[in-house]
């Protein structure tokens, strides 16, 4: 910093401001740092910055699973919306318990985070996070009021209910539901939404068709409700379930939506190209992301982090749902 200093002609104390985005610097002397800095090839000495603040540049952010959509496109988010001197460090576990939920925010803190990111929506992640003694600031993601530490969620349940309004909307006199296990706090939200609807519409309740969030699992229960020609209308847990519900259909020669109505969840880049193009509930993970890195740089800063309100998912209408189709009549 000294070479900069003496090669721009100013303080020490100026480039510091400079390196900062400190307002009160002339754009003259900025200019000036910065040729300096880039003409002595200078980088920020980022283990000597740590041993004077005690803290790195380094957001630590803890999942399970990142190749599924929703972590991925809130990793995506959270990557975007920092600010370019910070950067993420990811951990990507096995399976949420407390033994490897702890190791990875000791780990963390360890390496001097400046905060961390939990995407946790299973409640073995929230039954972890009550037991982990956390020293650094930390917000949860996806466990709604299921811990008390700052976090954000999107509202499954009004996105289900959303989904389920349209179905009966279109003239359906029920709708089935798959979902993923009872121990995804999505997956329960979403049966409570979808649940709330039928009883408001005063609909029956069919039974309640669990798996997993995998396309093998929309197939396999697609297969034996396509063969039922009084269902007409189904609600996948998320798109891939959908996906798989599609070709259990397309076997069956049901048509799609005139034998049968499809909706799914969470938008996916491919549901357009879903044939016919999918009929979803968006889920903004981005944004997802983004305010779940506010949150915390507020709690980095000192700042008090009030409880956000769930971000409401919006229905996209596409082609794979429909009215039911006629009956003959007797």
């Amino acid at each position: 910093m000294a070479d900069v200093a003496r090669r721009a002609g100013v303080s020490h104390q100026t480039v510091s401001r400079v390196l900062n985005g400190h307002p009160n610097v002339s754009e003259t002397t900025r200019a000036e740092v910065l040729a300096a800095i880039r003409d002595l090839g200078y980088r920020p000495n980022a283990a000597a910055r740590t041993l004077v603040t005690g803290k790195t540049n380094f957001i630590g952010v803890i999942s399970v699973d990142t190749t599924l959509f929703g972590p991925a496109a809130m990793l995506y988010g959270i990557e975007r919306a920092l600010h370019p001197e910070y950067f993420v460090a990811v951990a990507s576990l096995p399976e949420f318990d407390r033994d490897s939920l702890t190791d990875a925010v000791d780990r963390f803190a360890g390496q001097a985070v400046a905060g961390i990111i939990v995407i946790a929506p299973e409640t073995s992640a929230a039954d972890a996070l009550r037991g982990v003694a956390v020293h650094v600031p930390l917000v949860v993601v996806g466990s709604g009021d299921y811990t008390p530490l700052a976090s954000v969620a999107i509202d499954n349940r009004a996105g289900a209910m959303l989904a389920t309004r349209h179905l009966l909307d279109l003239g359906h006199e029920t709708v089935h539901h798959i979902a993923a296990a009872a121990s995804s706090f999505d997956a329960a939200e979403r049966v409570a939404g979808w649940r709330e609807a039928l009883a408001e519409a005063g609909a029956s309740e069919p039974e309640l068709m669990r798996g997993d969030w995998s396309a093998r699992t929309g197939y396999e229960f697609g297969r034996e409700l396509t063969a039922r020609p009084e269902v007409t209308a189904v609600l996948c847990g998320n798109d891939a379930m959908a996906l798989g519900f599609l070709r259990a259909a397309a076997e069956r020669r049901r048509n799609v939506p005139g034998d049968i109505s499809v909706v799914g969840f969470d938008d996916t880049p491919e549901a357009v190209y879903y044939w016919p193009p999918l009929t979803t509930v968006r889920q903004d993970f981005g944004s997802l992301g983004v305010l779940a890195l506010d949150t915390l740089m507020r709690l980095i800063s000192g700042r008090d982090a009030p409880g956000a309100p769930p971000l409401v998912p919006g229905l996209i209408i596409r082609d794979s749902a429909g009215p039911p189709p006629r009956r003959n009549a007797p």
